[in-house]
C-alpha cells in the first residue's frame, strides 16, 4: 500500500508540474506588465533614469514583450546610447514584425547618427503596415532623411505627404521651412514656419528658424520679436542664448 501510495502522490505531482510552470509564466507577465507601466510613466514624466531601472526589472522578468523592448529603445534612445536603443527596437520589430511606432523609433536612432539610408529603410518598414495609426510620423521622418541627404525635393515630398495626413502637423511645417531655408527660398521658408508656430505656439525652435528666415529677407523687426520669443519661451536655455546672440548682432 505504502508504495502504491508513494507512486500515485508522484504521479500527481508531475501532473501538476506544466500547470505550475504555466501559472509562474503567467504571473511573471503580469508582474512585468505592472512595471512596464510605470516605467512608462516615469519616462512621460521625464525621469528618464527610473524608467529604464524598471524597465530592466521588467525584462527580467519577462523579455518576449514587444512593447517593453520598444520602451527599453525609448529610455536607452534618451540616454544618449543609441546602440543599445537600436538592438531593442529591433528585438521588439523581432518579436512584432508589424511593430510601426518600433520601426519609426529605430528610424530616428539612424536619424541621430545621421545613417540615412538605414533610417529610410525604417520609415519606409513603417509605412508597409497600411494599419498604422500615425504614418505623418514616419512620412515626417522621411522629410528629414532626404534633407539630410541634400535630396531637398523628395524631403518636400514627404513633408507634404506628412501634412496630407494632419495639416495641422507643426513638425512638418518646421521641417518643410527649414528645407526651403536650405535652398534659399525664403518666402516660402517664411509661409511655412509661421504656420508651425501657429499650430503651436510655444515651439521655440520653430521661432528661432522663423527668425532668421526674417533676417535673410531682411525684416529686421519680425527677426527681433520671433528671437525674442524663444527667449521667452525657452529662457536661460542654449537656444534662448543663441537667439539673444541674433538679437544683438540685429541691433549692431
Amino acid at each position: 500500500m505504502l508504495k502504491r501510495a508513494t507512486a500515485f502522490m508522484l504521479c500527481l505531482s508531475l501532473c501538476m508540474l506544466p500547470v505550475s510552470c504555466a501559472t509562474s509564466l503567467t504571473e511573471r507577465k503580469r508582474e512585468a506588465r505592472v512595471s512596464r507601466q510605470l516605467g512608462e510613466s516615469y519616462l512621460a514624466d521625464g525621469n528618464v533614469t527610473a524608467a529604464l531601472g524598471v524597465f530592466l526589472k521588467a525584462e527580467k522578468l519577462y523579455d518576449q514583450d514587444h512593447f517593453l523592448q520598444n520602451d527599453l529603445g525609448l529610455a536607452y534612445f534618451a540616454k544618449g546610447e543609441y546602440r543599445l536603443a537600436i538592438a531593442h527596437f529591433k528585438k521588439a520589430v523581432k518579436l512584432k514584425p508589424d511593430y510601426s511606432e518600433a520601426q519609426n523609433n529605430m528610424g530616428a536612432v539612424y536619424l541621430r547618427l545621421k545613417e540615412w539610408d538605414s533610417a529610410i529603410a525604417c520609415f519606409n518598414r513603417a509605412l508597409d503596415n497600411l494599419l498604422y495609426a500615425t504614418p505623418q510620423f514616419a512620412l515626417n521622418n522621411l522629410g528629414e532623411a532626404y534633407r539630410g541627404k541634400g535630396d531637398y525635393k523628395k524631403s518636400i515630398d514627404y513633408y507634404r505627404k506628412a501634412l496630407d495626413v494632419d495639416p495641422r502637423f507643426p513638425t512638418a511645417y518646421r521641417g518643410l521651412g527649414l528645407t526651403y531655408l536650405a535652398m534659399g527660398d525664403y518666402r516660402e521658408a517664411v509661409s511655412a514656419l509661421e504656420k508651425a508656430v501657429r499650430y503651436a505656439p510655444d515651439f521655440a525652435g520653430a521661432y528661432f528658424d522663423l527668425g532668421r528666415s526674417y533676417a535673410r529677407q531682411r525684416k529686421k523687426q519680425k527677426a527681433i520679436s520671433a528671437f525674442g520669443k524663444v527667449a521667452e519661451l525657452v529662457p536661460g536655455s542654449n537656444l534662448a542664448d543663441r537667439a539673444l546672440s541674433e538679437i544683438r548682432k540685429l541691433g549692431e
